[in-house]
């Protein structure tokens, strides 16, 4: 395995060296940000859908984004695929003290709570002291990409606010909450400030993320299903108009809804008979 792999870091340093490949020579870090996305995105279509076979193929694509990055940092002088390999090796033996060390952690709740606080040690420690180099008070958001999707970030930021203590007492608190910042977006609509809409519709979607989050669903995920949903529907849909011999733009809205309706029976059935997921 080890050989196969320095086999794999080579072949992709001759994909970048003079007389290899002129697309990978001309890729850097920005423009291959695109791929990377891409990529693991693909490899969690692979995950809903079930395919090990697709499933190992797109996690042999995942890697290669990640060695060329490597690569890449080692055409610079900055880093290779050894430190990237050795630095998370290190790191989830640090972060795994009640396995490597004696720190007692029978449950998956004190393991992240470790985590966290192993994680806030080595973000202190890494800015050697200098307070320039790190915000004047130490915050439980810190760490947090801003790369993050929208609706993943808003996941993030409450879920470490509630591990502090800020958070509902329960779940019809946060219906509360969503049905004021309806409220707040119907008023928003009858005026004409755009911005004013645009930040009431956000506040609407900040609360949903945290009804998925004091529920224990990942709200990605939870959309994700209903995408799918939708799509297989509305595709059912297509294929009955088109059985009659029509096209969806043919047809009135109550044409329309008829289709929705037999769609969204159908794939009841199929999913109460295990078809759909």
């Amino acid at each position: 395995m080890g050989d196969l792999f320095e086999a794999f870091v080579t072949l992709q340093a001759r994909l970048r060296a003079p007389g290899g490949c002129p697309w990978d020579r001309e890729q850097t870090h920005d423009t291959l940000k695109t791929c990377l996305i891409e990529e693991a995105y693909e490899v969690l279509d692979a995950l809903d859908k079930g395919d090990a076979k697709g499933l190992a193929e797109e996690l042999g694509d995942l890697l290669l984004q990640i060695v060329f990055h490597a690569d890449l940092g080692r055409e610079a002088g900055r880093f290779d695929i050894s430190e990237v390999v050795s630095g998370i090796h290190n790191k989830m033996v640090r972060r795994h003290p009640h396995v490597f060390g004696d720190v007692k952690a029978e449950t998956s709740g004190q393991v992240l709570k470790n985590w966290a606080k192993l994680k806030a040690e080595e973000k202190q420690a890494g800015s050697g002291g200098d307070a320039s180099a790190r915000p004047l008070l130490p915050s439980v958001l810190d760490g947090i990409p801003r790369s993050l999707p929208a609706l993943l970030e808003a996941y993030q930021l409450t879920r470490r606010a509630a591990q502090v203590g800020f958070d509902w007492e329960n779940i019809e608190g946060i219906f509360d909450k969503l049905h004021e910042e309806a409220s707040e977006l119907r008023a928003a609509l009858a005026g004409p400030d755009r911005a004013c809409r645009e930040e009431e519709l956000g506040d609407l979607l900040f609360v949903a993320v945290n009804i998925a989050r004091f529920l224990g669903f990942d709200p990605e995920i939870a959309l994700k299903h209903s995408n799918l949903k939708f799509k297989s529907r509305f595709q059912s849909m297509e294929a009955e108009a088109a059985h009659s011999g029509k096209r969806l733009a043919q047809l009135s809205k109550e044409e329309l809804e008829i289709l929705w309706e037999a769609a969204k029976a159908r794939s009841r059935v199929a999913r109460s008979q295990g078809h759909e997921s």
